[in-house]
C-alpha cells in the first residue's frame, strides 16, 4: 500500500485508516531501528499463538524447531536454476543434495512417482495444474464456493485468471458429499477437460474411483485438491486420493503437513510430470527458497515416522470435538450418523450468529482461534454461514480427545451462551498453558 491510498479506491476505507496509523510510525524509522521492531513483533506473535491461544484454525500448524532453524540457513539466498547435477550456478554440490532428499522422502510418503516441489504455494500449484492440464478458454467443474471450494478454483481466482470457464460440481449440503447423479449429467453436458474435487473445508471422502471414471468416458482429467488434507493423506488415515485414480494431487505444505508453506503438485503420470516440470523450470518458478525446501525435508521426516498416529489422533481429536459441541446443542455441521466429520475439520451453521468472520472475530478475543466457510445453506449477507475448525495444530500440542470436551465448552460458552469473550480468555490461556510441548516431531 502507497503512502497515501487515495490513489487506491478499492481498499476500504476503514483499511486504509488503519494501514496509515501504524505507517505513519514506520515512516520516521531510522534504518537500524526497523530491527527492534521486527524482533518485537515476532516475539508478541509468537507468544500469542504459539503459548497463549487455542489455535483451531485450519489453515496453520506448528512447525518442528529444527525445521524452523534451517529456514534461516543462509542457502535462503543461492539461486538453484535446473537439475541436480547440472546446475546453471556453479556451487550447489552440496545444496542440491537436498533437493535430491526433498523429492524422495515425499514420493515415500504419499505413494508416488513424481513429486514437483518447487511451488510457493498450494495456490499456485493449482495453477501449475491448470496450465499443465488444460489451455485458456477450458471448461473445468469444482466444488462452488458454497461448499467450501477454494477461491482458486472459482472465477475471481487462479482458474479464472488463467481463462478457464468455471461450472459448479452439484454437492449434497446436508451429507457434504458430492451428488455423482447431478455430477455426472451435468459433466456429460458441459465435457469439461478437468474434474477437481478437494476443497477448503472436507467432512466427508471424495468419490475419487467413481469420478476418474467418469472423466476417463469424457477424456479429462481428475485432480484433487488435498491442501488441507495432505497430512492426513500422507499419515495414511484418510483416503488415497492417486491410489484411488486421480491424475494429479497439490498440496500444501503447512496446515495438516506441518511444513513452510509452499506447494507440491503430485502425480504418477510422466506426461503430466514433464509439463509441471517445464512449468517450475524455465516457467515460472524457476529460482526458489532451498532454505524452505531443508525445512520440509523435516517436515516430511515427521511425518513419515509419526504420520500414521499424527493423522489419527488428529481424526479422533476431530470427532470427539463435534461430539462434545453437539452433546451442547451447538450446531454442527455434517451427518450426525458418522460422527460429523471424517477428517481432522468440524464445521459449525452460524448464519444465526451473525456470520463466520463475525463468529471468528469473537472467538479470537477469547484466544480461540476458527474462520469464516462457505457452506451449501442459506447464506448470510455479507459473511461465510459457516464456521470452520481444524484440529492439526491442537493435537501437536498434545491436546487429545478427553481434552476436546474443555475446548468445546469455551467454544460454546463464547459462541452459543453469549458469554464476554473477555471473561472467558483467562481460562483458554490457563488451559493452554498445560500444552506447550510438541508431540509427533522428532525432537
Amino acid at each position: 500500500m502507497a503512502e497515501s491510498d487515495s490513489s487506491r479506491p478499492w481498499v476500504p476505507q476503514q483499511l486504509v485508516d488503519f494501514y496509515d496509523e501504524h505507517a505513519a510510525r514506520y515512516r520516521k524509522l531510522a534504518p537500524r531501528e526497523f530491527e527492534s521492531e521486527v524482533a518485537k513483533m515476532l516475539a508478541q506473535h509468537e507468544r500469542f499463538m504459539d503459548h497463549e491461544c487455542i489455535s483451531l484454525y485450519a489453515g496453520t500448524n506448528i512447525m518442528n524447531p529444527r525445521a524452523v532453524r534451517f529456514m534461516s540457513s543462509s542457502v535462503s539466498s543461492r539461486p538453484s536454476l535446473g537439475y541436480p547435477g547440472d546446475k546453471y550456478e556453479t556451487g550447489l554440490g552440496y545444496a542440491e543434495q537436498i533437493e535430491i532428499m526433498a523429492v524422495e522422502i515425499l514420493k515415500r510418503i504419499f505413494k508416488c512417482r513424481y513429486v514437483e516441489f518447487r511451488v510457493g504455494s498450494g495456490s499456485l500449484a493449482n495453477l501449475y495444474a491448470y496450465i499443465a492440464c488444460t489451455k485458456p478458454g477450458d471448461r473445468i467443474m469444482v466444488l462452488p464456493a458454497s461448499a467450501a471450494g477454494h477461491v482458486t478454483h472459482q472465477t475471481e481466482g487462479a482458474a479464472g485468471l488463467y481463462g478457464l470457464e468455471v461450472h459448479p460440481i452439484p454437492f449434497d449440503g446436508v451429507r457434504m458429499e458430492v451428488d455423482l447423479i447431478g455430477l455426472e449429467r451435468e459433466a456429460k453436458r458441459l465435457r469439461p477437460r478437468l474434474i477437481i474435487l478437494g476443497g477448503s473445508l472436507a467432512l466427508m471422502p471424495y468419490p475419487v474411483q467413481a469420478t476418474r471414471k467418469l472423466a476417463d468416458e469424457l477424456g479429462a482429467y481428475l485432480m484433487f485438491d488435498a491442501a488441507h488434507l495432505s497430512g492426513i493423506i500422507a499419515g495414511g488415515k484418510f483416503q488415497q486420493p492417486l491410489v484411488e485414480g486421480a491424475h494429479l494431487m497439490t498440496c500444501s505444505t503447512y496446515k495438516s503437513f506441518g511444513g513452510p508453506v509452499g506447494g507440491l503438485v503430485l502425480t504418477n503420470e510422466p506426461h503430466i510430470a514433464e509439463r509441471l516440470d517445464r512449468i517450475a523450470y524455465p516457467g515460472l518458478t524457476a529460482n526458489f527458497d532451498l532454505a524452505r525446501i531443508a525445512a520440509l525435508v523435516i517436515a516430511a521426516s515427521d511425518i513419515l515416522e509419526f504420520g500414521p498416529g499424527y493423522a489419527s489422533t488428529c481424526i479422533d481429536n476431530a470427532r470427539a470435538l463435534a461430539t462434545a459441541l453437539a452433546e451442547r446443542e451447538a450446531p454442527v455441521h455434517g451427518p450426525a450418523e458418522r460422527g460429523y466429520t471424517l477428517s481432522h475439520h468440524v464445521a459449525l451453521r452460524v448464519a444465526n450468529y451473525g456470520g463466520g468472520t463475525t463468529a471468528s472475530r469473537l472467538l479470537e478475543r477469547a484466544n480461540l482461534l476458527t474462520s469464516g466457510i462457505g457452506l451449501p445453506l442459506p447464506e448470510v449477507p455479507g459473511d461465510y454461514n459457516g464456521l470452520r475448525m481444524g484440529t492439526q495444530e491442537v493435537t501437536r500440542w498434545g491436546m487429545l480427545p478427553q481434552d476436546m470436551q474443555v475446548v468445546a465448552e469455551l467454544l460454546y460458552r463464547v459462541l452459543v451462551g453469549r458469554e464476554e469473550p473477555e471473561r472467558v480468555k483467562g481460562e483458554v490461556m490457563a488451559f493452554r498453558s498445560r500444552f506447550q510441548e510438541l508431540r509427533f516431531v522428532n525432537g
